[in-house]
């Protein structure tokens, strides 16, 4: 699980039924925790992330707040905001310990077809999302992925994660693509092969299957990728990129014009990479950085394929389990 990385705790919180599927996603970071962001596809609903970039000024954040709801959903972070400064977390502005504005960027998937209309996440989900945070995360139509779906079937957030050498990488996907993840010829998911000791719980059927296509084209896959690293602004963004290679591994086709695929990265800062020092120190610590990158993009991918198989049907959209339920026997 990407609480695998220590300090890195989950919060979900959802509605599902009476005219609801969706919800929120909250991962809280450990205090100096580095944050950046890659955005790729052209329909992406976001917050703060101008505020990550390189350049720009803040280099840490509080918690990444991830919510269904279209650009209305964005609210839920407002709720994250108040839960934070409530503990006086955030970038300090004035000279009281309470003066303090946290820092909480954010992305959201379009799910609105899902729930009645004006059924969206608000502040208080992102609120109750911090309550229930902890190291166990559960997987499937949960937080942000209670109304999420990829291609013809239905979507979910998932979590995986990876030791390179002393680092943990760990990964949380809310897989709500235009694209499929999942070969109809075969039953296989695409990202089937980034699987570690049987960690998906099912047995690849190998059956061709066809699901009637969804009414809508609008869809993000969001998420965070996380390590136990000391980086730059720079280094964490490339870890986020890669992050965004192992979405395009589990989905094909990956950031259309209609999708607005974000991935968020964290380094809480607990272990150095090399330090790039002496004539080969540069190219070290880059060897390093690389390793990271290259677990970024499986964790990530094997996020993927957990969000899919934990699925369960909502609101009329087949899950895996649905179509290929003998995987599951």
């Amino acid at each position: 699980m990407i609480t695998d990385v220590p300090g890195v705790l989950v919060g979900h919180h959802h509605r599902i039924g009476d005219g609801w599927a969706t919800g929120t996603t909250v991962v809280l970071a450990p205090p100096g925790t580095t944050g950046a962001v890659d955005q790729r596809g052209g329909a992406p609903g976001t917050r703060e992330t101008n505020l990550l970039e390189p350049e720009n000024l803040v280099r840490y954040v509080d918690a990444i707040c991830l919510s269904g709801g279209s650009a209305y959903g964005l609210a839920a972070a407002d709720g994250v905001m108040r839960w934070l400064a409530e503990r006086d977390r955030g970038f300090q502005v004035g000279v009281e310990p309470h003066e303090v504005v946290p820092i909480v960027p954010g992305a959201v998937i379009f799910d609105l077809p899902r729930s009645d209309w004006g059924n969206r996440p608000d502040a208080s989900f992102g609120y109750a999302a911090c309550e229930a945070a902890g190291t166990a995360v559960e997987q499937g139509c949960v937080g942000a992925g209670a109304g999420a779906a990829v291609g013809s079937l239905k979507g979910g957030t998932g979590t995986a994660s990876e030791r390179v050498g002393d680092f943990v990488v760990g990964a949380l996907a809310v897989v709500n693509a235009r694209g499929e993840a999942v070969s109809f010829d075969s039953g296989r998911p695409y990202a089937a092969d980034h699987e570690v000791a049987g960690e998906f719980g099912v047995r690849w059927p190998d059956r061709a299957a066809s699901v009637p296509g969804r009414e809508t084209d609008l869809n993000t896959t969001i998420g965070v990728v996380a390590v136990d690293a000391d980086l730059s602004k720079a280094e964490c963004r490339r870890l986020a990129v890669a992050a965004q290679d192992g979405l395009a591994r589990a989905v094909r086709p990956a950031h259309s014009m209609f999708d607005g695929d974000t991935v968020f990265a964290l380094a809480t800062g607990a272990r150095d990479l090399p330090a790039a020092e002496g004539p080969f120190g540069v190219t070290t610590r880059a060897a390093a950085l690389d390793e990271l990158c290259a677990a970024a993009a499986r964790v990530f991918a094997r996020a993927c394929v957990h969000g899919l198989v934990s699925a369960v049907g909502v609101a009329g959209v087949p899950a895996y389990r649905d179509v290929w339920p003998e995987a599951f026997e």
